[in-house]
């Protein structure tokens, strides 16, 4: 840009100071017109106008974002903790997503039989041994015990066991942990217990255990972390809306370290039934195992899911001061609203499409970076099309892009579904391996980007973002990348 500004100051003086150029041209406006017979004046003042439009064309051109660089400021991912339907390990999880295979099965938690819908990502054998107490374990909700399992293998997979952080500053380290529905057995339970026994025999732990921030504020009773400490509930996109708000804590300075992500457990029977009424669910009973089918023509609803996903975030400072293994980074994220209805998307993808945009502000990124998408893609016949048209506003070129579903295989776990789905993102990120979409049997013709069908691909990452969108209209985009230092 100097080269232009510098160009254009020279030949601005030539034009204006020069008396050689005055006396063969004419005031015009202020500004020497040359005769055209004049070819001298004629080729300067040309130059000069050919100066003026190359700036004016540089300042039409928006400036590349600028990444932030204060270590400060700057977010990284040192840990990561899943429950899941393919169980409590990262790697195992990731596996498992990568093979295909899916995680839908016919319910049998509850007798499911007079349902029409009977199936779900529903978790079998989970196990709590060395996270929680037997007592208190048959006394939680499972949304509890999957927030507190996850949260906790999470700190220790970032090296933030019980021994470090004593040695820590641990008002420095905070966690957001949502839902969207909170302790929905507890709340089941009490309600029964209400109508057919009596206001007595209410457990003093109904409250206490159906409330959206206890599970934040358990993990913190067991660690002793005393930061910034509550939960977000915005429905399905609640763990990326924490994601967010934990980042800006950090960049704040309110925090070091934050503890984020969410948890859900809605696979029993008022939960079933509750989404059964919205008439959101397939009902593909027949063929559990393919109900969730993203961009399939065939879709026809949701597969409900459960589990939890925890990532730890940590400003770089933090990170590179105790030695900590940098998993990857978090640039940047956005939330919106499509203020239009409770349950329907927006048919032009406006509010989708913006909060994209503002993710990408914020991250300091150009949509031509961004090479991988996890797609909310829950397999309704609205909202994956409106998603899919978003995203084409945004990046007009797809053709290096690739989108995955990974509600495709474990179901969609409502608050848990960012969470796990960022899980998925950074894995991607660090193998280098995308999991396939499944069930993609007749894709929508206007689905041009490729979803990854059915089989797992090779893919460097250079730049993923995942989509979360809830009832209310509430979106939220994050945005992960390779960590260079």
């Amino acid at each position: 840009m100097e080269a232009i500004v510098g160009s254009a100051c020279s030949t601005s003086a030539l034009l204006f100071g020069s008396k050689e150029l005055v006396s063969k041209g004419i005031h015009y406006n202020g500004l020497v017109r040359p005769f055209e017979t004049k070819q001298t004046g004629y080729i300067r003042a040309k130059s000069v106008w050919k100066s003026r439009q190359v700036r004016a064309m540089a300042s039409q051109i928006p400036a590349a974002p600028k990444r932030e660089k204060d270590p400060k400021k700057r977010i990284v991912i040192t840990g990561m903790g899943v429950v899941s339907v393919f169980g409590n390990d990262v790697d195992s999880f990731y596996n498992r997503l990568l093979e295909g295979e899916s995680g839908v099965s016919l319910i049998d938690r509850f007798d499911a039989s007079s349902f029409p819908v009977r199936f779900a990502g529903q978790i079998r054998n989970f196990s709590s041994e060395g996270y929680i107490d037997g007592k208190n374990d048959r006394r939680l909700d499972d949304c509890l015990r999957y927030c507190l399992v996850a949260g906790k293998k999470a700190l220790e997979d970032a090296n933030l066991g019980t021994e470090v952080l004593e040695s820590m500053d641990r008002s420095r380290i905070g966690v957001i942990v949502g839902t969207g529905m909170g302790g929905q057995t507890t709340f089941s339970n009490g309600l029964e217990s209400l109508i057919l026994k009596g206001y007595k025999k209410v457990t003093p732990f109904f409250v206490p255990y159906t409330i959206t921030n206890m599970g934040s504020a358990l993990i913190a009773i067991d660690t002793g972390l005393m930061g910034p400490n509550y939960s977000i509930s915005t429905a399905c996109a609640t763990a990326n809306y924490c994601f967010y708000a934990a980042a800006n804590h950090i960049r704040r300075g309110d925090a070091d370290i934050m503890v984020v992500g969410g948890a859900e457990a809605p696979v029993i029977p008022i939960g079933v039934a509750g989404f059964i009424a919205c008439r959101a669910l397939s009902q593909r009973n027949g063929e559990p195992q393919k109900a969730s089918r993203p961009w399939d023509t065939d879709r026809d609803g949701f597969v409900i899911g459960e589990g939890s996903g925890v990532l730890i975030m940590e400003s770089l400072e933090s990170a590179m001061k105790r030695g900590a293994n940098i998993i990857a980074e978090y640039l940047g994220g956005a939330v919106t609203c499509d203020a239009h209805h409770m349950t329907d998307p927006r048919k032009d993808g406006l509010g989708v499409s913006s909060c994209i945009t503002k993710s990408l502000e914020d991250a300091g990124v150009s949509p031509e970076e961004v090479n991988y998408i996890n797609a909310h893609a829950t397999s309704t016949l609205a909202g994956d099309l409106a998603e899919v048209n978003a995203i084409k506003n945004v990046f007009k070129n797809t053709s290096e892009i690739k989108m995955n579903g990974t509600k495709s295989i474990i179901g969609h776990g409502l608050g848990a579904a960012g969470g796990l789905e960022a899980i998925a993102t950074i894995k991607a990120i660090t193998t280098g391996w995308l999991h396939p979409t499944i069930n993609q049997d007749n894709l929508e013709s206007e689905v041009t980007i490729d979803t990854v069908p059915n089989v797992k691909k090779q893919h460097e990452v250079h730049v993923g973002i995942s989509n979360s969108f809830g009832f209310g209209g509430h979106n939220s985009v994050v945005v992960f990348a390779p960590f260079k230092p």
